[in-house]
């Protein structure tokens, strides 16, 4: 199935906060398995993914990467919309993990092939790698770096 990255607004009946489970967890933190989406409307596009685990919570920096990452068009194996119950590419909500370094923020990259995908009309998601893996990058910049136009004259 092919997943449309965009948001869409959607009719459908949704618990007040912005909460999901992933029964699963992410990869490396299994046992992570309700998640929460924190948003401060001065740092948008970016969001706070907030999970919580038996002792403790994290917190990931994620997107939404529609109108940001151009013609990312990721498709899920079969086996993986099944689990997540999506009948639809519009139920799904796309999320993807960005990586930011204190010292280098412009240098952030996202990762395209293992996005989290969210059945908007179930609050369920699991992270998936995608079945076109091939045509992206885990360490997708976010920022194109400028094309060096060659050493200034001083004249």
């Amino acid at each position: 199935m092919k997943v449309l990255p965009e948001i869409y607004p959607t009719d459908l009946d949704a618990p007040s906060a912005n909460t999901f489970a992933l029964p699963a967890g992410l990869i490396g933190f299994e046992t992570y398995r309700q998640a929460e989406l924190l948003y401060e409307s001065d740092n948008l596009p970016f969001l706070w993914l907030k999970l919580t685990g038996p002792r403790d919570s994290l917190h990931f920096v994620v997107i939404e990467p529609g109108g940001i990452v151009a013609n990312y068009e990721p498709e899920l194996f079969d086996e993986h919309a099944l689990e997540l119950d999506l009948s639809d590419p519009g139920e799904a909500m796309i999320l993807n993990i960005v990586t930011l370094r204190r010292t280098t923020p412009l240098e952030a990259t996202v990762n395209l092939i293992g996005p989290i995908v969210i059945n908007r009309r179930t609050r369920t998601g699991r992270q998936v790698v995608i079945a076109n893996y091939s045509r992206y990058s885990a360490h997708h910049a976010l920022i194109e770096k400028p094309q060096n136009a060659g050493p200034v004259s001083t004249y």
